[in-house]
């Protein structure tokens, strides 16, 4: 049949206990949550990214730890993926989300944000 005797009969056992689907469904990576910070801090980050998107996983990660929160750059930047907010036009995009859904007033660093996006697109025209 091409597998393993074991393969087959583990199989076999799956299918007579729990049907079909519990073959095609069958999830091998369990989430390991011991990993992740708390609440507190993941939300810290989220709104981090959203009040300074230009800057990256290691400068947000010690501008935060200059308020108490402790986080690694790498930690950052798993939060951000859970969130997408990966890269620098991700973050501009919640940030535009987050201005047409709160109307919220932007600060200095999210005009130039905002501005560098703009250049990147359109560039100047002489």
């Amino acid at each position: 049949m091409g597998v393993s005797r074991d393969t087959f009969y583990r199989y076999q056992e799956l299918v007579e206990t729990n049907g079909l689907e519990a073959l095609i469904n069958q999830d091998r990576r369990v989430a390991n949550f011991k990993n992740r910070v708390d609440e507190a801090t993941e939300r810290a980050v989220v709104a981090y990214a959203v009040e300074y998107p230009a800057h990256g996983q290691h400068r947000t990660s010690n501008e935060l730890r200059k308020s108490g929160i402790y986080v690694s750059g790498s930690g950052v930047r798993s939060i951000w993926l859970r969130h997408q907010l990966a890269n620098f036009k991700d973050r501009l995009a919640a940030l535009e989300t987050n201005i047409a859904s709160e109307g919220i007033i932007l600060n200095d660093a999210q005009i130039a944000a905002l501005e560098k996006r703009n250049r990147m697109i359109l560039p100047a025209v002489k």
